[in-house]
Protein backbone atom coordinates (compact mmCIF):
# COMPACT_ATOMS: atom_id res chain seq x y z
CA UNK A 1 0.00 0.00 0.00
CA UNK A 2 2.71 2.33 0.66
CA UNK A 3 4.91 1.85 -2.24
CA UNK A 4 1.27 2.12 -4.75
CA UNK A 5 0.50 6.04 -3.03
CA UNK A 6 4.23 6.70 -2.83
CA UNK A 7 4.17 5.43 -6.75
CA UNK A 8 0.91 7.21 -7.30
CA UNK A 9 1.89 10.61 -5.86
CA UNK A 10 4.97 10.94 -8.47
CA UNK A 11 2.20 9.86 -10.85
CA UNK A 12 -0.19 12.48 -10.06
CA UNK A 13 1.69 15.53 -9.70
CA UNK A 14 3.97 14.83 -12.76
CA UNK A 15 6.00 17.66 -13.83
CA UNK A 16 3.91 17.96 -17.29
CA UNK A 17 0.59 18.85 -15.24
CA UNK A 18 2.40 22.20 -12.99
CA UNK A 19 2.30 24.71 -15.69
CA UNK A 20 -1.82 24.01 -16.39
CA UNK A 21 -1.78 24.22 -12.50
CA UNK A 22 0.10 27.67 -12.56
CA UNK A 23 -2.79 28.85 -15.09
CA UNK A 24 -5.58 27.52 -13.61
CA UNK A 25 -4.39 28.77 -10.07
CA UNK A 26 -3.74 32.40 -12.01
CA UNK A 27 -7.00 32.49 -13.64
CA UNK A 28 -9.01 31.58 -10.32
CA UNK A 29 -7.18 33.87 -8.09
CA UNK A 30 -6.56 37.34 -10.47
CA UNK A 31 -8.79 40.32 -9.55
CA UNK A 32 -8.04 41.21 -13.23
CA UNK A 33 -11.24 40.90 -15.81
CA UNK A 34 -10.30 38.43 -18.51
CA UNK A 35 -13.30 37.50 -20.72
CA UNK A 36 -14.04 34.00 -20.05
CA UNK A 37 -13.73 32.83 -23.85
CA UNK A 38 -10.05 34.30 -23.83
CA UNK A 39 -9.33 32.46 -20.65
CA UNK A 40 -10.72 29.27 -22.24
CA UNK A 41 -8.58 29.69 -25.15
CA UNK A 42 -5.85 30.29 -23.16
CA UNK A 43 -6.28 26.87 -20.72
CA UNK A 44 -7.26 24.81 -24.00
CA UNK A 45 -4.13 25.65 -25.78
CA UNK A 46 -1.85 25.27 -22.57
CA UNK A 47 -3.49 21.67 -22.35
CA UNK A 48 -2.51 20.76 -26.16
CA UNK A 49 1.16 22.42 -25.34
CA UNK A 50 2.46 21.18 -22.38
CA UNK A 51 0.31 17.65 -21.58
CA UNK A 52 -1.32 16.46 -24.74
CA UNK A 53 1.56 16.83 -27.36
CA UNK A 54 4.83 15.79 -25.13
CA UNK A 55 2.68 12.38 -23.93
CA UNK A 56 2.25 11.92 -27.77
CA UNK A 57 5.74 12.58 -28.44
CA UNK A 58 7.26 11.16 -25.65
CA UNK A 59 4.74 7.31 -27.10
CA UNK A 60 6.95 8.44 -30.44
CA UNK A 61 10.26 8.93 -28.74
CA UNK A 62 9.83 4.89 -26.81
CA UNK A 63 8.67 3.97 -30.66
CA UNK A 64 12.24 4.43 -31.39
CA UNK A 65 13.65 3.55 -28.28
CA UNK A 66 15.05 6.90 -27.66
CA UNK A 67 13.38 6.81 -23.86
CA UNK A 68 11.90 4.01 -21.88
CA UNK A 69 9.44 5.30 -19.07
CA UNK A 70 7.88 8.74 -18.70
CA UNK A 71 10.19 9.44 -15.68
CA UNK A 72 13.07 10.09 -17.76
CA UNK A 73 15.80 8.09 -15.95
CA UNK A 74 19.23 8.53 -16.80
CA UNK A 75 20.31 11.97 -18.22
CA UNK A 76 20.56 10.66 -21.76
CA UNK A 77 17.25 9.90 -21.79
CA UNK A 78 16.03 13.37 -20.69
CA UNK A 79 18.36 15.16 -24.11
CA UNK A 80 15.41 15.04 -26.44
CA UNK A 81 12.37 15.26 -24.50
CA UNK A 82 13.99 18.69 -22.84
CA UNK A 83 14.68 20.50 -26.06
CA UNK A 84 11.50 19.44 -27.03
CA UNK A 85 10.04 21.00 -23.86
CA UNK A 86 12.14 24.05 -24.19
CA UNK A 87 10.89 24.36 -27.98
CA UNK A 88 7.53 24.05 -27.09
CA UNK A 89 7.44 26.87 -24.18
CA UNK A 90 9.02 28.95 -26.37
CA UNK A 91 6.48 28.83 -28.77
CA UNK A 92 3.45 29.04 -26.04
CA UNK A 93 5.51 32.70 -25.71
CA UNK A 94 5.66 33.66 -28.57
CA UNK A 95 2.29 32.68 -29.49
CA UNK A 96 -0.49 32.16 -26.55
CA UNK A 97 1.31 34.20 -23.26
CA UNK A 98 2.93 36.92 -24.87
CA UNK A 99 3.94 39.98 -21.97
CA UNK A 100 1.36 42.32 -23.69
CA UNK A 101 -1.58 39.94 -22.41
CA UNK A 102 -0.82 38.57 -19.50
CA UNK A 103 2.50 39.37 -17.74
CA UNK A 104 2.11 37.36 -14.57
CA UNK A 105 1.68 33.79 -16.93
CA UNK A 106 4.48 35.28 -19.53
CA UNK A 107 7.11 35.63 -16.78
CA UNK A 108 5.77 32.19 -15.11
CA UNK A 109 6.34 30.49 -18.80
CA UNK A 110 9.60 32.46 -19.11
CA UNK A 111 10.75 30.97 -15.72
CA UNK A 112 9.77 27.62 -16.82
CA UNK A 113 11.66 28.11 -20.13
CA UNK A 114 14.85 29.12 -17.70
CA UNK A 115 14.65 26.02 -15.37
CA UNK A 116 14.30 23.48 -18.23
CA UNK A 117 16.82 25.14 -20.11
CA UNK A 118 19.38 24.41 -16.84
CA UNK A 119 17.92 21.53 -16.88
CA UNK A 120 18.66 20.54 -19.98
CA UNK A 121 22.25 21.69 -19.95
CA UNK A 122 22.72 20.02 -16.71
CA UNK A 123 21.88 16.90 -18.48
CA UNK A 124 24.37 18.00 -21.09
CA UNK A 125 26.76 17.45 -18.35
CA UNK A 126 25.54 14.53 -17.09
CA UNK A 127 24.10 16.68 -14.17
CA UNK A 128 20.77 14.68 -13.20
CA UNK A 129 18.28 17.39 -11.16
CA UNK A 130 14.68 16.40 -10.28
CA UNK A 131 12.41 17.38 -12.84
CA UNK A 132 9.43 16.62 -10.33
CA UNK A 133 10.85 19.04 -7.97
CA UNK A 134 11.79 21.35 -10.34
CA UNK A 135 7.82 21.78 -11.85
CA UNK A 136 6.43 22.02 -8.18
CA UNK A 137 8.79 24.49 -6.62
CA UNK A 138 8.44 27.09 -9.91
CA UNK A 139 5.05 26.87 -9.51
CA UNK A 140 4.79 27.17 -5.23
CA UNK A 141 7.02 30.27 -6.42
CA UNK A 142 4.57 31.59 -8.36
CA UNK A 143 1.77 30.85 -6.82
CA UNK A 144 3.07 33.05 -3.51
CA UNK A 145 4.14 35.46 -6.07
CA UNK A 146 0.30 35.80 -7.25
CA UNK A 147 -0.78 36.34 -3.46
CA UNK A 148 1.47 38.93 -2.84
CA UNK A 149 1.18 40.50 -6.16
CA UNK A 150 -2.88 40.80 -5.53
CA UNK A 151 -2.69 40.91 -1.67
CA UNK A 152 -5.01 37.51 -0.82
CA UNK A 153 -4.87 35.41 1.46
CA UNK A 154 -3.46 32.01 -0.02
CA UNK A 155 -2.45 30.66 3.31
CA UNK A 156 -4.40 27.49 2.34
CA UNK A 157 -2.63 26.81 -0.89
CA UNK A 158 0.61 27.20 0.41
CA UNK A 159 0.41 24.91 3.07
CA UNK A 160 -0.90 22.55 0.60
CA UNK A 161 1.95 23.11 -1.13
CA UNK A 162 4.54 22.78 0.83
CA UNK A 163 3.30 19.38 1.91
CA UNK A 164 2.90 18.38 -1.17
CA UNK A 165 6.14 19.63 -2.00
CA UNK A 166 7.50 17.23 1.04
CA UNK A 167 5.23 14.29 -0.75
CA UNK A 168 6.92 14.47 -3.91
CA UNK A 169 10.40 14.45 -2.70
CA UNK A 170 10.01 11.68 -0.14
CA UNK A 171 8.09 9.73 -3.37
CA UNK A 172 11.13 10.44 -5.55
CA UNK A 173 13.36 9.22 -2.67
CA UNK A 174 11.53 6.37 -1.71
CA UNK A 175 11.31 4.94 -5.67
CA UNK A 176 15.19 5.48 -5.42
CA UNK A 177 14.55 7.76 -8.43
CA UNK A 178 16.65 10.57 -6.77
CA UNK A 179 19.61 11.72 -4.13
CA UNK A 180 19.00 14.18 -1.81
CA UNK A 181 21.72 16.36 -3.82
CA UNK A 182 19.49 15.67 -6.68
CA UNK A 183 16.04 16.83 -5.43
CA UNK A 184 17.29 19.91 -3.72
CA UNK A 185 19.27 20.66 -7.13
CA UNK A 186 16.23 20.20 -8.67
CA UNK A 187 13.94 22.90 -5.91
CA UNK A 188 16.59 25.68 -6.52
CA UNK A 189 16.33 25.20 -10.55
CA UNK A 190 12.40 25.69 -10.25
CA UNK A 191 12.26 28.53 -7.53
CA UNK A 192 15.62 30.56 -9.10
CA UNK A 193 14.27 32.22 -12.44
CA UNK A 194 10.85 32.70 -10.62
CA UNK A 195 12.18 34.82 -8.34
CA UNK A 196 14.60 36.42 -11.08
CA UNK A 197 11.31 37.06 -12.79
CA UNK A 198 9.71 38.45 -9.84
CA UNK A 199 11.38 41.96 -10.60
CA UNK A 200 9.33 42.19 -13.56
CA UNK A 201 6.08 42.10 -12.54
CA UNK A 202 5.54 42.02 -8.95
Amino acid sequence: MKDFILKSISFVFHPLIMPLLGVLFYFSKTPRFIPEPIRNAKIFSIIILTIILPILLFFLLKTVNKVKTIYLVSTKERLIPLFINCVIISLILMRVLTPNEIVELYYFFLGILCSTLACFIMAVFKVKASIHMIAASGFFMFAVAIGIHYQININGTIALMMMILGAIATSRLHLKAHTNQELIIGMLVGLFPQLVFLNYWL
